[in-house]
């Protein structure tokens, strides 16, 4: 009797530690998650209508240096990442961090080793040393994945002297990975090698990635 009492408290913890780690719901978002929420479903509806968002796409907020992973209007993923130093803007050689509606154009790095060095997107033999303090490095070197950028709003965002795809704007990996969380760029965004490779894998070209100033 008791060893039977014994199985069945196991498989309740079990079963207890199978549901605490399920899937992030609506009743499990914090307060600021669920205003996040629904502050990007009325954006999209008014400005973007015949877009499509109920399909997996990213959300950089460039004020709080976080970049989310939404599905099916939920928060699956929140990165930490630097935008640019200079913050927010459109213009060529602003060195700022451009807003409005992009989609990943392109993927560079499949085969690149974690903090291997990329220029002109290619990778170049070289690893990176990577810093978990506040380092900051002369090059801005970027590493491991590049996910490519392409504006999606003419005259905001491309063509003329305010093309994102132009500009270079990339999703990126970084030696400088103690200064995440704070703006650090040339513009463009970057991430933790480990978390970049892991967005490049699950991150098909077309996907759509909104950058606010908010």
């Amino acid at each position: 009797m008791k060893h039977t009492i014994g199985k069945l408290f196991s498989l309740m913890i079990i079963v207890g530690l199978m549901l605490s780690i399920s899937p992030l719901n609506a009743q499990d978002m914090t307060e600021n998650e669920k205003n996040l929420i629904a502050f990007l479903k009325k954006y999209t509806a008014k400005k973007y209508p015949n877009r499509d968002f109920s399909k997996p796409f990213l959300y950089v907020s460039i004020q709080s240096q976080c970049m989310y992973w939404i599905q099916d209007w939920s928060i699956e993923e929140a990165y930490t990442i630097s935008a640019a130093a200079h913050g927010a803007g459109n213009i060529k050689n602003s060195n700022q961090t451009p807003v409005g509606l992009h989609t990943v154009k392109e993927k560079f790095g499949d085969d690149v080793p974690w903090g291997g060095i990329m220029k002109s997107r290619r990778y170049i033999g070289r690893v990176a040393k990577v810093y978990t303090d506040r380092t900051d490095v002369k090059e801005d070197y970027v590493t491991t994945r590049i996910l490519r950028l392409t504006g999606e709003e003419p005259g905001i965002n491309k063509g003329g002297n305010v093309d994102s795809y132009e500009r270079y704007i990339y999703i990126h990996g970084t030696p400088e990975e103690g200064l995440l969380g704070n703006p650090a760029s040339h513009g463009c965004i970057r991430m933790r090698n480990a978390e970049v490779i892991e967005l490049y894998n699950k991150t098909p070209k077309g996907t759509m990635v909104l950058m606010l100033d908010q």
